[in-house]
């Protein structure tokens, strides 16, 4: 039997209703108009066939609870189901706040899409016939109550996985969560300005996918279009729909009677919104015009290490450099860099390990 389902990706919408957004001039993501793209996604989604959406975290900008409900009441407006999972920026204590969700508001709140037990920040659904989606909940609070900067699987999360990977092996199980759990920049869990965008515990979640022969991770957070791979496993991290080049994903999946699986899918990006006629250029330089102290640190940082001058003086020829990351598909060559610099920023490309270029990040067809 052949099975065809069609669904989306947005993620990282940071929806902040306006008396809500905090003055933040150096902020990199543009808030102010998260929900005028987010409409327009809608939108555009609307005449498509879809089985279901996927939002992976960074639903709110604060964790304002008035946010969460203004997404979850509009989600429930839409044709289709929707799943979503905690990001970062979700979740800011485990206990509610004056104004902002504890665990147990956000799972009360989007019991809708995907929470059956307001209890249990994760869950296992079945999303089509044989297919399911295990959403996982990343954030994690130290003995303090404060959330930890690197993404985290807990233990009782992880026993409880381990139980649904055997219960559902004969299904197709997809995985959702915030935090990166593949590498999706070079040395990035590793990293002073990569590594909180990491789950901790990576290694041991993998290990368990991998054994159950899990092939495919949904995640957001690092505001980039970017797909990585790990031993089989494919994880397509989503861009940030508030962030140059605000994209969403379209995905066709299908297995076939003789066994084959293959996943399609394809970026689309916002172009325009109201007050903002040429949205991909007005918020690349917006990107670029707040980068340069961005990429003071990454030079002189390990493994660069330059000195505060050298970085200083070469930091302007890298204004755009994270907004291409953040498109996906990048090549770079800085010819007018050292040629130790040229070698390192290269890396960053879509490129395969012999430095091959591999443009899989917004357009592919894999074989699963």
């Amino acid at each position: 039997m052949t099975v065809s389902v069609n669904f989306a990706i947005l993620s990282d919408p940071h929806i902040a209703l306006p008396h809500t957004i905090w003055d933040n001039p150096n902020r990199f993501h543009q808030v102010e108009i998260s929900i005028p793209t987010l409409e327009k996604v809608f939108a555009e989604l609307e005449p498509l066939d879809l089985d279901f959406l996927l939002i992976p975290g960074d639903l709110t900008q604060h964790g304002e609870l008035e946010n969460h409900q203004w997404l979850a009441d509009r989600l429930r407006q839409l044709p289709y189901p929707t799943y979503v999972v905690p990001g970062n920026h979700d979740i800011l204590h485990p206990h509610p706040g004056d104004r902002t969700a504890g665990i147990s508001d956000f799972t009360t709140c989007y019991r809708d899409f995907g929470y059956g037990d307001p209890l249990v920040p994760y869950y296992c659904c079945e999303v089509h016939l044989s297919i399911r989606l295990i959403g996982l909940n990343s954030i994690y609070f130290d003995d303090r109550g404060q959330q930890t900067s690197m993404g985290r699987i807990d233990e009782t999360q992880l026993r409880w996985l381990e139980h649904v990977l055997t219960q559902h092996g004969h299904e197709t199980l997809l995985v959702m969560v915030h935090h990166n759990v593949v590498e999706h920049l070079p040395n990035q869990s590793q990293h002073v300005l990569g590594h909180r965008y990491m789950l901790e515990n990576a290694d041991e979640l993998l290990s368990l996918l991998h054994q159950a022969g899990v092939r495919l991770i949904f995640t957001g957070h690092l505001h980039v279009q970017d797909v990585a791979e790990w031993k089989g496993i494919y994880e397509i991290t989503t861009g940030s729909l508030v962030s140059y080049p605000h994209p969403y994903r379209l995905f066709s999946y299908q297995t076939h009677a003789d066994g084959t699986t293959q996943l399609k899918f394809k970026t689309v990006r916002i172009d325009t919104v109201a007050d903002v006629p040429d949205l991909q250029q007005w918020s690349r330089d917006w990107l670029g015009d707040r980068s340069y102290p961005f990429m003071v640190k990454l030079l002189t940082h390990p493994p660069i290490n330059l000195d505060l001058a050298q970085a200083e003086a070469i930091a302007p020829q890298l204004r755009h450099f994270w907004a291409d990351i953040a498109y996906g598909d990048a090549q770079f060559d800085f010819p007018d860099l050292p040629a130790a610099l040229r070698t390192y920023f290269q890396q960053f490309g879509a490129v395969d390990p012999e430095g091959n270029g591999l443009p899989i990040d917004n357009q592919a067809h894999l074989i699963l």
